[in-house]
């Protein structure tokens, strides 16, 4: 076998790849959660805590006596398993609104399905499936569930009698079809939500008042609808027993003309133990159709997964993978809050680590093809799905989930296919956190090597267990592959030394249902004045390096003071999170010297007096060098293609076809708001304009001047995480990929504003904040009571020079509004700015739920200005708008340069 091995940390990406001959293994192995800051492929051993840098200049290849400790992946190429299905990514109330979360999200994770409330539900103040449905669908998504119990408001379900029961369920079905009568069959139904819990636990008693009512329920949504798909029967759990008593009934028994089935088979999988269990319950269940000579019915586990598993790759490979296997659809459990695509999205649009793990899934086309992990039914192992697409010459593997390393044994690549040279690319994806936001994973190893007899080796490090890898196999072409990765090393909190501070175990093993942690421990109880987390670092050079510290504050903005060899480097102001375990990641830039460093968070600057909102808890310590502009690179390889869009591979390196409906669609992730230079490179056959859009809005003026290798740059405002960017050509162009450079100097041309300096009206009002507040209000207040009547406004003027065009408005914003009293979920509510442009239209901007009143986060909303100078006037006439911190209206688009290099 031809080897690849990726000489990168364990927990720390320092000096990249460097590729091994046949039989070569990595070296280091760390323990799970720890940073060691040990290379793979590395002898030394380096203290937890610190941070080394040991992998540099260490070659990759070493055989140790770690080798033998390698769990092993068979993947062959050569056996298809069928057509990627892709519905393991489906989720509970992962929409909350129009916009909540980002379009660009949704459509980058890709959901096939998504279960919501029924229309006009009271269990939850939103997730309405009625409402989400367009953004749903324009994303790509298929099929909307519909939980129809969750009409009611408490938890469980009241219990008012069938007869009330079906007159929602009546009310309910004719409002879809009323309103939906060109897509009303891809609303399924789900008459009842876990009746092996609710309404109907004992068996031996309910089981015939079960079956009345389900044929009730099922023959009033079909007199209504006749074609009305049928979801269930539902339960919490696979109860073999129960469920062959109600496929036996239903297949004998008429619903409105038809059996009483189901059209959709629906259990849920809620527990640690499913990782084990849920392949023999598959199996079981179809064993159990042949029996009754029914099916094969399509099935959805519509609630999967525990709390540890959300936001975490190397959790959520685990899943995705024996759903994949079994070609089901899944949605993964609401545990927290409506709209935050089930724990993946950062704020609005931003996206967290295992986003791009979702998005991978998403990404991957033909067939899938046999992978044998070393342990498939151990939960908490390493887990791997893999696809090849003969149409673009492309094999992806998806793999992650375990503590040791992993080697991949990768078999029948078809020479048809893959040629005898291949290049192999390995991008990795972490832990963030559930509110830390990730920008585009980086390519951790990049190689070209020969294949023989259609056999590759590829080794993987160990040491992380929540990170998950995808290796994309293709044809050589173009120049050689390169990684991209930057030095970085984690540290985790625990490890460090701490004053007044104590360390808490975070058992997800133990309890599931427990928010995610780093390494299973966290530092809290940074309750004094003299409260202090320290631990060295030794980075290889001078420079800037970004340190991004995962931390837990309580609802409630803080600071933290940031110790830098014992003098005072900064204060850093932490955003609220919804509580202490539920993970953010705060990001700050420090000035080192080649060497090693003391860094110290502290809650004081002096020793004495605390600083506001201090009290927060601190997981672990992720340090990366900066090493100039924030840039990404997404090549062909990256695009979804639509339209008829091809890739080739050519001397320059795979292009996607464009001409005609083609088109190649990319999802860039930025981590602040500002400029951007977008720069296309491509061939063109001819002169002609590229169709380019970011986020639908059309960038004019983008074109090919002439035949041959050329680039187009356009320098555009993109709002902080993922927009989509959507590229057409003229027949022949031939796309090379996209990359995007941050342009830092261009943001002095947008304009900036504190809402207390903007002209308020009505109850519209200035609040300053009080000196023990936490809060990140800019300029010390914010304008608070806006909106909720016609005349509470905010009138911001426009600068000269802003006359007719594509704008973005970004709102620094607060909002906690929410439900209290639900069981287990945070019932968060969105507000609406309403955007009026006088003498021109108005735009509705949405805004989700920050956690406090005086936590700002900034939210883009598009906009067309139509007039010369209206001045654009700020509020909601029917319900309050969110607090405003400030305001930045910036033009979409400075300046197109078709001669870019």
């Amino acid at each position: 076998m031809t080897a690849v091995t990726t000489a990168l940390a364990a927990a720390a990406l320092s000096t990249g790849p460097v590729a091994g001959p046949a039989g070569a293994d990595t070296a280091a192995e760390t323990a799970p959660g720890t940073a060691a800051g040990t290379a793979a492929g590395t002898a030394a051993e380096t203290a937890p805590g610190t941070a080394a840098g040991t992998a540099a200049g260490t070659a990759a290849g070493t055989v140790t006596d770690t080798a033998a400790a390698a769990d092993v992946v068979a993947v062959d190429f050569a056996q298809r398993t069928g057509p990627v299905h892709g519905g393991a990514t489906g989720m509970l109330y992962g929409l909350s609104d129009p916009g909540v979360p980002g379009d660009p999200l949704i459509a980058g994770a890709r959901p096939r399905t998504v279960a919501q409330k029924a229309p006009d539900g009271d269990q939850h103040p939103n997730g309405d499936a009625l409402k989400i449905a367009d953004g749903f669908f324009a994303a790509g998504g298929e099929e909307i569930v519909v939980y129809m119990q969750d009409v009611y408001s408490k938890w469980p379900y009241e219990n008012l009698g069938i007869d009330d029961y079906l007159a929602k369920v009546d009310a309910m079905v004719r409002k879809v079809v009323a309103e939906r009568p060109r897509d009303k069959d891809r609303f399924v139904w789900v008459p009842f939500n876990e009746p092996d819990g609710i309404w109907y636990q004992n068996w031996s008693t309910m089981k015939q008042k079960f079956f009345a009512d389900w044929k009730a329920v099922v023959e009033r949504i079909r007199s209504i609808d006749p074609g009305a798909r049928i979801v269930g029967p539902n339960e919490a759990r696979y109860n073999p027993g129960r469920l062959r008593d109600f496929l036996t009934w239903a297949r004998d028994t008429a619903c409105g003309g038809r059996s009483c089935l189901p059209d959709i088979m629906a259990w849920h999988e809620l527990s640690h133990g499913s990782l084990a269990a849920y392949r023999g319950h598959y199996a079981d269940y179809r064993q159990m159709e042949r029996d009754l000579g029914i099916g094969p019915l399509p099935i959805n586990i519509d609630e999967y997964g525990n709390r540890r598993d959300m936001s975490v790759p190397g959790q959520m490979i685990q899943w995705i993978a024996m759903f994949e296997d079994t070609k089901v659809d899944a949605d993964m459990a609401f545990w927290t809050y409506a709209g935050n695509l089930s724990d993946h999205a950062v704020r609005t649009r931003q996206a967290n680590g295992a986003w791009w793990l979702l998005k991978w899934y998403a990404d991957l086309t033909g067939q899938t093809v046999k992978v044998t992990p070393p342990r498939p039914d151990v939960p908490d192992t390493v887990q791997a799905l893999a696809a090849v697409d003969p149409s673009v010459r492309r094999g992806t593997v998806l793999v992650g989930g375990g503590a040791a390393p992993v080697r991949l044994d990768v078999s029948g690549l078809d020479p048809a296919v893959f040629g005898r040279q291949v290049d192999v690319v390995v991008s990795r994806t972490t832990w963030t956190g559930y509110e830390g936001d990730a920008t585009q994973p980086p390519v951790v190893a990049a190689t070209r090597t020969t294949l023989h007899d259609g056999t590759l080796r590829v080794d993987l490090p160990g040491g992380d267990v929540m990170a998950a890898y995808r290796v994309t196999i293709v044809p050589s072409s173009g120049g050689a592959p390169a990684a991209d990765a930057p030095w970085s090393v984690s540290v985790e909190a625990e490890s460090a030394t701490l004053t007044s501070a104590q360390a808490y175990d975070q058992d997800t093993t133990a309890d599931p249902q427990l928010y995610a942690t780093s390494g299973k421990r966290d530092v809290g109880s940074m309750n004094t004045a003299r409260s202090a987390v320290t631990f060295p670092v030794t980075v290889p050079r001078d420079g800037r390096y970004r340190l991004g510290i995962f931390q837990g504050a309580n609802k409630a903005p803080g600071r933290h003071a940031l110790f830098v060899d014992g003098k005072l480097d900064r204060i850093v102001q932490y955003s609220a999170d919804l509580g202490w375990t539920y993970r953010g990641r705060t990001d700050v830039e420090v000035e080192l010297t080649a060497g090693t460093h003391e860094l110290s968070l502290r809650t004081s600057t002096d020793g004495t007096t605390p600083l506001p909102g201090s009290d927060v808890t601190l997981d672990r310590f992720d340090l990366t060098e900066i090493t100039g502009p924030e840039r990404a690179a997404y090549p062909a390889d990256e695009a979804r293609l639509s339209g008829g869009a091809g890739v080739v591979r050519e001397g320059r390196g795979p292009a996607v076809t464009l001409g005609g409906t083609a088109r190649a669609t990319f999802f860039a992730a930025v981590s602040e708001d500002g400029y951007y230079d977008l720069t296309f490179s491509y061939k063109a056959a001819r002169a002609g304009d590229l169709d380019v859009r970011v986020d639908g809005r059309q960038i004019a003026g983008v074109r090919a001047t002439r035949p041959g290798e050329a680039a187009s740059r356009a320098r555009v405002y993109l709002p902080a995480g993922v927009s989509v960017v959507e590229v057409g050509g003229p027949a022949g162009l031939r796309l090379r990929g996209l990359t995007t450079v941050r342009a830092e100097e261009a943001d002095a041309a947008a304009h900036r504003i504190e809402a207390e300096q903007a002209q308020l009206a009505g109850t519209a009002r200035v609040v300053t904040v009080p000196a023990t507040s936490g809060s990140n209000a800019s300029g010390g207040a914010y304008v608070g009571d806006l909106g909720n009547g016609a005349g509470n406004t905010l009138t911001l003027t426009r600068p000269a020079g802003f006359g007719p065009g594509e704008y973005v408005l970004v709102a620094h914003y607060a909002n906690a509004d929410r439900n209290t009293g639900h069981p287990y979920n945070t019932d968060v509510i969105s507000r609406f700015l309403d955007i009026t442009e006088t003498g021109g239209a108005t735009t509705r901007g949405v805004f989700r739920h920050d956690y406090a009143w005086d936590n700002f986060w900034s939210q883009a909303t598009p906009l067309t200005l139509t007039t010369p100078s209206g001045a654009l006037v700020l509020g909601n006439a029917t319900a309050y708008a969110p607090n405003l911190d400030r305001l930045e209206l910036a033009r979409l688009v400075l300046e197109v340069d078709n001669r870019a290099t």
